[in-house]
């Protein structure tokens, strides 16, 4: 069975902060607690989603991989690669080096444009506005860059880059005759 998304598990957006992570989880620790269920399966199954998903989210080190690999790597049930030496993506691999012999130059870059976060939203309609038609108004959370960091959080315009990174984000690092690229451990990504 596929994981739920770990920001979902605790009703959280991505952007969440970790004061709106930590409250999220204790509500769902004290619904679903096994002391109050009195041994229901299946609100256990949830207290343990609940616990696993504040685990790595309020982590900001878990987090940020979490977030760049979701459930496939890095985070918790991580195949063991990681712990071997071989960096945050094992593909990488198979990448610089197919990459190299048949042309694609190593591995691959950064997209410029990344995907935003996806949107939900519950509404109730009557039946006689489900068949008729209706029109209603909807409010939902949205990003905007500010005007005095424009979108970056520093204090002014001025941005620091990462020293390690040079504001990639990723770290190029050799391992053996492989060249891997692997999320910077001093910016999380951030470049």
């Amino acid at each position: 069975m596929a994981k739920r998304d770990y920001y979902e598990v605790l009703g959280v957006h991505k952007n969440a902060t970790d004061t709106e992570i930590k409250k999220a989880y204790r509500k769902l620790a004290i619904k679903y607690h096994p002391d109050k269920t009195q041994g229901d399966k299946s609100l256990e199954v949830k207290f343990k989603e609940a616990s696993e998903a504040n685990e790595v989210l309020s982590d900001p080190q878990k987090r940020a991989t979490y977030d760049q690999f979701g459930h496939t790597m890095g985070a918790e049930g991580s195949s063991g690669f990681r712990d071997a030496g071989f960096g945050d993506n094992f593909s990488d691999v198979f990448e610089g080096v197919f990459g190299v012999f048949f042309g694609g130059g190593g591995a691959r870059q950064r997209r410029g444009v990344q995907r935003g976060d996806d949107l939900r939203y519950n509404l109730e309609v009557s039946f006689k506005e489900a068949a008729f038609g209706a029109e209603k108004s909807i409010k939902f959370p949205t990003s905007k860059k500010c005007e005095p960091c424009n979108g970056t959080g520093a204090n002014n315009r001025k941005v620091s880059t990462c020293r390690e990174c040079q504001g990639s984000g990723q770290v190029r690092v050799q391992q053996g005759f492989f060249m891997l690229s692997r999320t910077c451990g001093r910016c999380m990504g951030k470049g």
